[in-house]
């Protein structure tokens, strides 16, 4: 029986797919999760084979989430969902280690075969993907600048991206406002861009969102 964890901030489509999911008699849903936070909190105590990751979700988001699943147990088997599969973001998730990456609008069938086949240990990805990764040419995506950042600076540059204050972003982060200014004009200079709004061109331009994070 292959465990599964799913994870979506959307409780309407957590309720449906967990429901097709446990349908399927090889496939058993061990636990959802809302956010990419508490993701990774249920890997810490659950034992699912494969995890069913939203990639557009507030908080750290999925792509983070990923990373630092990844990072824990590089066994565990990813597979990243998007209601968008014509940017630059598949990459950036094989990169860390993901294995499958399918569109929100995908037949039952096609994510159940996912599952299987990254299982398996292969690679999936559905043919819409597929086709948009082979017209774009991969090289070029794996030279984003926000590979230089840090853990803690790609956090604030997520929350920068969905807008929070410096006082919200001390909060959900547990640091001082001054350290968060640190890590933002840290990211700054790593990045050479001057303020939020070239930030958010250069999320665009390499894919570290879309318009679903936002």
């Amino acid at each position: 029986m292959i465990s599964v964890l799913l994870v979506d901030d959307h409780e309407l489509v957590r309720t449906g797919i967990e429901a097709l999911l446990n349908a399927a008699e090889d496939i058993s849903v061990a636990g959802v999760a809302k956010s990419g936070e508490e993701a990774i909190d249920a890997m810490t105590t659950l034992s699912a084979d494969v995890v069913l990751m939203d990639v557009n979700m507030p908080g750290i988001g999925g792509i983070e989430a990923c990373r630092r699943i990844l990072q824990d147990n590089a066994e565990v088997r990813i597979i990243a969902l998007s209601v968008n599969n014509d940017g630059p973001i598949p990459p950036q998730l094989f990169k860390l280690g993901v294995l499958g990456f399918i569109s929100k609008d995908s037949p039952v069938d096609e994510m159940i075969n996912a599952i299987r086949k990254v299982m398996a240990g292969e690679r999936y990805l559905s043919v819409d993907v597929a086709n948009n990764l082979a017209t774009q040419g991969l090289p070029c995506y794996h030279e984003s600048p926000f590979s230089k950042l840090s853990r803690r600076e790609s956090e604030v540059v997520t929350l920068i991206l969905q807008g929070k204050s410096i006082k919200e972003m001390s909060e959900m982060l547990i640091l001082s406002d001054k350290t968060v200014n640190t890590y933002r004009y840290r990211l700054y200079d790593k990045l050479n861009i001057k303020n939020d709004v070239e930030l958010t061109r250069l999320a665009f331009k390499f894919g570290h969102i879309d318009t679903a994070s936002i």
